[in-house]
């Protein structure tokens, strides 16, 4: 069948201008770079967005045909989220579970390998300062700058198109406005991973004049400067959040085809954290494919499996939030301080008996109604001690149980307490949830407002669970009376 798309005139982002070759002067290069970010890609309308007999099929499905992708079982539809336009890949025709829907030689896929010409410079390079997305970024970065001379022209414009956006028609929050990532994520601990892997992309941007001049004879063929003369760590950052949203990870391939782009992949394709079909590479007819976990009728959207990743990296990497993830989590943070008097003893204790616990130690808190891991009941036991008997008398493993009603009250009211005080970090109401009655005229504000209020949602009932399953643990309950809190006085513990 042939593949088809609608085209979306004006949509290219802003890297397209940005990375365009320029034959201003340097410094007046840096100037129009800065300032042409600030440009925003005009929005579709319904309009723009209708198909006109000379875009389909589009230059980018052309370009696809024309290198030998063959008959798919899938197509390129234009589907309505929200009032705004999502292109996504739908069957094409009806398929049954096992049906190979999506193939794709690998003459059309970007590894590493091909990149750099050789697997153990890409291993090189990956293993030191720069990872596999950053290398992967640079390269279409230059490969960009060729213009219609490269070979990727159309999979880069196509990425440009689509510049990162999710199925959920969000974005990554690194390209989210820093107020939007303040407010809309408010009390999450996605805020300081949105900041952290910021600070990471900026490391790297420091890191890819190392890759120019290790790569010398890939590099050699680009007539422009060193990387961090030629873009701004603006630009480097939204062209890293694209590659970053469209990345897929290979099983089976040697360590430098295991990063790879795959045209009409994500985020075409839709990923769900239930689906079990992947994207899989197949040495025999040397094609990454995919195939149906289910049966599909032409025009449903095809899913691909995103692995075991909570929502959290979901939205960081793919802009997109699964309320039916079973891998959700949602970390807490657990410090026996040095300032503790029996610290030695009890970093001693763990390392006897603890089963691999230390003294800084990151619990996963899972949905359902035991969020709570097993492990964490122990370590607060040994934490709380107050004396070397009582550190001593900590068991650790499957069974174990409390030292005393006094102790085991103290340990778990600690534990209401720091949730409880995580809990009253989000604001009520949740900023874009569905009380809210002030939506925004720009559908992808929407979009990033919603993904962030299914979010916050998830991690509040995760916490609520939390503390229910505290409450019904023997010595969980709250002191009704007025009295002490169980966990006032206890040795410092630190939880976040």
């Amino acid at each position: 069948s042939v593949v088809r798309v609608l085209q979306t005139h004006g949509a290219m982002v802003a890297l397209e201008a940005q990375l365009r070759p320029c034959a201003l002067p340097r410094r007046q290069c840096f100037r129009r770079y800065r300032t042409a970010s600030a440009h925003r890609p005009r929005r579709c309308t319904p309009a723009a967005a209708a198909e006109s007999p000379t875009s389909a099929p589009s230059r980018f499905v052309q370009w696809l045909q024309e290198n030998g992708l063959p008959e798919q079982g899938v197509r390129l539809e234009t589907l309505q989220r929200d009032g705004a336009p999502l292109d996504t890949v739908v069957a094409s025709r009806p398929a049954l579970p096992g049906d190979v829907v999506l193939r794709v030689p690998d003459r059309l896929v970007v590894t590493l390998d091909r990149i750099f010409h050789s697997a153990s410079l890409a291993e090189l390079l990956t293993t030191s300062k720069l990872s596999e997305l950053a290398c992967l970024t640079l390269y279409l970065a230059y490969e960009k700058k060729r213009g219609t001379a490269s070979f990727w022209h159309p999979f880069i414009k196509e990425l440009d198109r689509l510049r990162g956006k999710g199925q959920q028609g969000a974005r990554s929050p690194i390209l989210w406005e820093p107020w939007q990532v303040e407010q809309y994520l408010a009390g999450s601990p996605l805020v300081a991973q949105v900041n952290e892997r910021m600070k990471g992309i900026d490391r790297e941007y420091a890191e890819l004049d190392t890759v120019w001049f290790m790569a010398g004879s890939l590099f050699n063929q680009y007539p422009y400067d060193i990387p961090t003369e030629q873009f701004t760590p603006e630009v480097f950052r939204q062209a890293f959040a694209a590659v970053q949203s469209c990345v897929v990870h290979l099983q089976g391939v040697p360590l430098s085809q295991r990063f790879a782009l795959v045209p009409l992949g994500p985020p075409l394709l839709t990923y769900s954290s239930t689906a079990s079909a992947m994207l899989r590479y197949d040495p025999t007819s040397r094609e990454v494919q995919l195939a149906a976990d289910r049966a599909y009728r032409p025009g449903e959207p095809v899913l691909a499996w995103c692995g075991p990743q909570p929502n959290s990296r979901l939205l960081l990497n793919y802009g997109i939030v699964d309320e039916a993830n079973p891998y959700d989590r949602l970390p807490l943070e657990a410090i026996i301080p040095a300032s503790d008097p029996l610290y030695s003893l009890k970093r001693g204790r763990l390392a006897e008996q603890g089963g691999g616990l230390a003294t800084q130690q990151l619990f996963q808190l899972s949905r359902g109604a035991t969020p709570l891991p097993a492990p964490l009941f122990p370590f607060l036991r040994l934490a709380l001690a107050r004396t070397p008997r009582d550190v001593w008398a900590v068991e650790f493993g499957p069974g174990a149980g409390p030292l005393d009603g006094g102790s085991e009250a103290r340990a778990l009211g600690t534990l209401r307490t720091r949730l409880a005080a995580r809990l009253a970090r989000y604001p009520a109401p949740v900023a874009g949830g569905e009380g809210d009655a002030t939506p925004d005229r720009d559908p992808e504000t929407n979009a990033r407002r919603a993904a962030a209020a299914r979010l916050v949602g998830i991690e509040q009932q995760i916490l609520r669970a939390a503390l229910a399953q505290i409450e019904a643990l023997p010595f969980g309950q709250r002191d009704t009376q007025g009295g002490e809190d169980p966990g006032a006085g206890a040795p410092a513990l630190i939880l976040d």
